[in-house]
């Protein structure tokens, strides 16, 4: 699911390719979405980057691909097909596992069969991901009860994109994230951006100054001011099946 903003640029970008095979530079970006500045559109571009809709041409400027347009956007086919390093998508993740990778503060059981809790599964995280979707409930996880802290309230996620492999999150992965609003220095948490966007990353703290770190040389870290990142809740576990 993408913003309407995130949506809007997208159609924008796969336009503009199509009918002069140019990038649109970030000054018509900005002034088809109606933004103010263009801090915003390298933030939507990020989120589309990172959720694998786009993809930044190195070493040319004004260079960007479209790799793939969300199902209900009917302005044209993707310019190429998306490439996935795995065709494992997992959705729920039932009780039983038998591969489990955990995470620090996720203690994992041992081979003995271990009582479940259900989770809400609360969609797919990546920056940009709206807010709207954490909130949807419908779905849920079956999760070791040893994973969780018995006076804490947790959600589970599913992980779009690449930008924390290098902390051993991968595409499709489900996260077990505890409710919080604090979190310690270097933490992955869940945050939520200006009140609009969620992202899973590393947080850092330097100075009055927030830096929402990813594990992933290939993307950029992103700095905020203080009152505009809000810790949604803090990585304590990880499930994966293949």
């Amino acid at each position: 699911m993408l913003t309407r903003k995130q949506h809007q640029l997208l159609s924008f970008i796969d336009k503009t390719l199509r009918e002069s095979g140019i990038s649109p530079s970030y000054d018509e970006m900005k002034a088809a979405l109606d933004l103010k500045s263009k801090s915003g559109i390298h933030r939507l571009i990020t989120g589309l980057e990172e959720r694998g809709f786009i993809r930044r041409l190195p070493h040319r400027a004004r260079a960007l691909e479209v790799l793939k347009l969300p199902e209900n956007m009917e302005t044209g086919a993707p310019a190429v097909p998306l490439k996935r390093k795995s065709s494992f998508a997992p959705n729920v993740i039932s009780g039983g596992f038998k591969d489990k990778v955990g995470l620090p503060g996720a203690p994992v059981s041992g081979s003995a069969p271990a009582e479940t809790l259900q989770l809400p599964l609360y969609g797919r995280i990546a920056a940009g991901t709206p807010i709207e979707a954490l909130r949807d409930s419908s779905s849920s996880v079956d999760v070791p009860a040893g994973m969780l802290a018995s006076s804490a309230e947790h959600y589970a996620l599913e992980v779009d994109g690449d930008s924390m492999v290098e902390a051993g999150i991968h595409d499709g992965d489900t996260v077990i994230i505890q409710r919080s609003d604090t979190a310690e220095n270097g933490s992955i948490v869940v945050a939520l951006v200006e009140g609009s966007e969620v992202t899973l990353k590393r947080l850092r703290r330097k100075g009055d100054s927030i830096a929402l770190e990813p594990a992933n040389k290939n993307y950029e870290t992103r700095i905020f001011g203080p009152d505009q990142v809000q810790v949604q809740g803090r990585l304590v576990g990880l499930m994966r099946t293949y």
